[in-house]
């Protein structure tokens, strides 16, 4: 292995553990929680940093690993929904990221994608979970748990994460392809 997977390896290891921690911000209070969603940014941040591997692989890790430990999320059905969309949120910023122009607004439209596609594969993993075990699951109840009710974090994943890559690729501290 060489130096730079190892320092990917290691950053990823971070940011699981920012993700395992992050949420005691909002004291285990699970309302606040589901709406500022601080599990999010190191995912979204770790597939901008260390590659959409590493962003596929710390999202899909986190949520079930948190889990485990904590307790919360409950496994089934939301700890098992946000695995898949915070793996597709680590895998888009990093796949966008290597694809998109380094450009100021080219990092707020990654994000905004990599949230967007997210949010929409959080939605189908609901609906065959929810529907698989006998309830029922509507759109209307996707478009309140994807944006209604999350409005506030992802006002906040805007406001925060674009200026941290920013702030990163000016020190030079990621690579600028």
């Amino acid at each position: 292995m060489n130096t730079q997977q190892t320092k990917k390896m290691v950053f990823s290891a971070f940011f699981v553990a920012l993700a395992l921690l992050l949420p005691f911000l909002t004291g285990q209070i699970q309302q606040i929680g589901s709406m500022l969603s601080p599990m999010h940014i190191p995912v979204l941040l770790c597939g901008f940093i260390c590659g959409w591997p590493w962003g596929l692989l710390v999202g899909a890790v986190s949520p079930i690993l948190r889990s485990f430990i904590f307790g919360m999320p409950r496994l089934m059905p939301v700890a098992v929904a946000m695995a898949f969309e915070l793996a597709v949120y680590g895998a888009a910023a990093g796949i966008l990221y290597t694809m998109l122009p380094k450009k100021p607004i080219n990092t707020y439209i990654n994000l905004i994608l990599a949230m967007l596609a997210g949010r929409i594969v959080w939605g189908v993993v609901m609906y065959f979970l929810i529907m698989s075990g006998g309830g029922s699951y509507s759109v209307q109840a996707f478009m309140a748990g994807a944006f209604i009710k999350a409005w506030p974090g992802i006002i906040l994943h805007i406001a925060i994460i674009p200026p941290i890559i920013m702030a990163l690729e000016k020190a030079r501290l990621i690579p600028l392809n």
